[in-house]
């Protein structure tokens, strides 16, 4: 693993202790998604790797080098978005992005031409020679570029699509992947579980700050044993009486989604057809199970518990 993190542990004045014995590693040219609420520890996690925190105990190793003992060398071997944009507003965006890709040591040239892709691939050409307040969206995308001009090793990506439009966000998930593919680990803090699941190639669901769930997106589904979901839009604000095969059954609005097993498929199928034909819903669609359903199944026990 080029990122190995071994049984770390970090507590705070107040007695919070954001990481509990928390393990894991990022290999090169992986996309490795960090999940949890707020509070469980991620943004913790993520200081000490940079070298911004020391732990209590435990390890953190980019490509082999002690970066605990060597903080200065964790700045060298990452490259960061934090989820607070950047402070830009003297600079246009263009000059930000190049003036961080010098600062990171790459050639004049080769930054020139990187902070064009960056900028032309994300459809910033209007307003990257302005100095002007940049939206939030913008501002999010200059952050990415600026993380992005000269990757390090490890690439911390935190909340990268926070405030992007849907079209911009398309191609930045693409840039996230082409990040990995060139041959850094990408560690990508996000909230934003359904797309994220496009990306990753495994994930790690935080709570309290322990690993509750670690593996790829198919191992995590396999464990909660529920392999699809029924997505229904309710014709009437109260639901027909639900199936006995429909569990973890969630109701806003006129939308109702809710889990089940296989050998359940063709009772509910029957029950929602019904329900369709007697105008007590609308529409109604049969999917896999999501990271969004792996997500709540880990997150809401340890809620309880926590």
């Amino acid at each position: 693993m080029l990122l190995e993190i071994s049984h770390v542990v970090k507590s705070y004045r107040n007695g919070v202790r954001a990481n509990d014995d928390l393990s894991l590693g990022v290999a090169a040219g992986e996309v490795f998604g960090l999940l949890g609420p707020n509070g469980a520890g991620k943004t913790t996690l993520v200081h000490q790797i940079l070298g911004l925190l020391e732990p209590d105990s435990g390890n953190i190793s980019i490509a082999g080098v002690d970066v605990v003992a060597r903080p200065s060398v964790a700045r060298r071997l990452c490259s960061f978005q934090p989820q607070a944009a950047a402070p830009v507003e003297q600079l246009t965006a263009r000059e930000a992005i190049e003036l961080i890709g010098r600062i990171r040591g790459g050639e004049r040239g080769t930054v020139r031409r990187r902070a064009a892709e960056l900028i032309n691939a994300l459809d910033l050409d209007e307003v990257a020679d302005r100095v002007v307040p940049m939206s939030g969206g913008m501002a999010r995308l200059t952050g990415f570029c600026m993380a992005a001009v000269v990757p390090g090793q490890v690439v911390v990506l935190d909340e990268p699509t926070n405030d992007v439009d849907p079209l911009r966000r398309r191609v930045l998930w693409q840039l996230i992947r082409a990040l990995a593919d060139d041959g850094s680990a990408v560690l990508l803090v996000t909230h934003n579980v359904l797309e994220a699941e496009r990306c990753v190639d495994r994930l790690a669901i935080l709570g309290a700050g322990r690993v509750l769930a670690l593996g790829t997106a198919a191992e995590l589904k396999a464990k909660i044993g529920a392999p699809l979901r029924l997505e229904c839009t309710l014709d009437t604000p109260d639901p027909p009486p639900l199936p006995a095969g429909l569990t973890a059954v969630e109701i806003v609005g006129r939308r109702l989604v809710g889990r089940l097993q296989l050998p359940d498929v063709g009772a509910v199928v029957a029950w929602a057809t019904h329900a369709q034909d007697t105008a007590a819903i609308a529409e109604f669609a049969l999917v896999p199970a999501s990271l969004e359903d792996v997500y709540a199944a880990w997150i809401e026990p340890a809620a309880v518990t926590s």
